[in-house]
């Protein structure tokens, strides 16, 4: 648990001199920001390089863009035409250089994080589930872990928490850090979602509820549980077609704490009866709630003592 959360500071120190970078390039006229949707990619540290180097062509630092980039040669140097002066040049030289050296504290962490999952006790036992790569797109994020996350997670608790829609290898290595993997500390899925902040709050007073609201709490599963919800927003799944119903009827707000809270619980269930995960696509959950509101229409006409007849297509 230290030692992520030692990285994700690191990773917040690094994303503050990513700013200071875009802050110098602004500065200069350097509109890199407006070819280039990461100044840190491949393509934006090997012309911001070039720029500490020494090379001020607008054409010859246009030339080391990635093949794979949007924008055209003659884009990216009009973009560059800049005034190049000598104090905003050095801020640039030195918010990369910091940025180099957080990189390389990032990957020592990663190394001693790796070294740290290989002496805990494994839990899972064959081989690593294949990863359905509809709703796990390889998104090649650079505060990903360098080491091979999701197989140490599946080692230590023997179910692939990445399957989970919504979820990656660096938001279930927060979450397993911070609940562990015994989940008999919490009674119920409602006890776990209570503790991660995702459960209503009730004011009750005399029988009657005053007031219903989610508590503000500074936890770290809780939040890596509303990032995921917040990622499953236009996808084809459950989850998605979950969030979208409630988005219509309770607003974008309370509908992303809910979708948190459905995620919360499937993780706890996963962890405590150590299942596979099975997703179901959202076609699926809008069919099963169709059915569900039929059966509670039906039920409520007999109490009237009435009956449904379905329309005529």
């Amino acid at each position: 648990r230290d030692y992520l959360r030692h990285r994700a500071s690191l990773l917040e120190h690094r994303a503050a001199h990513i700013q200071h970078m875009q802050k110098a390039l602004q500065q200069m006229n350097v509109q890199l920001l407006q070819v280039l949707s990461d100044i840190t990619g491949e393509s934006g540290l090997a012309i911001i390089r070039a720029i500490v180097g020494g090379e001020r062509d607008a054409h010859k630092l246009a030339a080391l863009r990635d093949r794979r980039c949007k924008h055209s040669e003659e884009e990216i140097a009009k973009a560059l035409t800049g005034h190049y002066r000598g104090e905003h040049l050095f801020a640039l030289k030195q918010a990369l250089a910091l940025y180099d050296f957080y990189t390389a504290q990032v990957q020592e962490c990663d190394a001693e994080i790796e070294r740290q999952f290989s002496v805990l006790k494994p839990r899972g036992g064959g081989d690593l589930p294949p990863l359905d790569r509809r709703d796990k797109r390889d998104s090649h994020s650079k505060n990903a872990p360098s080491y091979d996350a999701r197989g140490q997670l599946y080692r230590l608790t023997g179910v692939d928490l990445v399957a989970v829609t919504g979820l990656n290898a660096s938001s279930v290595q927060t979450i397993i850090a911070e609940i562990g993997i015994d989940m008999s500390h919490w009674p119920s899925e409602k006890h776990f979602a209570s503790w991660l902040g995702l459960a209503p709050h009730n004011d009750i007073s005399g029988g009657k509820v005053l007031r219903s609201r989610t508590l503000k709490r500074c936890n770290r599963a809780g939040q890596a549980f509303r990032l995921a919800a917040q990622a499953t927003i236009r996808s084809q799944s459950a989850f998605g077609a979950f969030y979208r119903r409630l988005r219509a009827r309770l607003g974008p707000g309370q509908a992303l704490v809910a979708t948190a809270h459905k995620i919360a619980r499937t993780v706890y269930h996963l962890l405590k009866h150590r299942e596979p995960f099975q997703d179901m696509s959202a076609e699926e959950y809008e069919q099963r709630a169709r059915q569900r509101e039929i059966a509670r229409l039906q039920k409520q006409a007999r109490k009237l003592g009435l009956t449904l007849i379905q329309s005529p297509a």
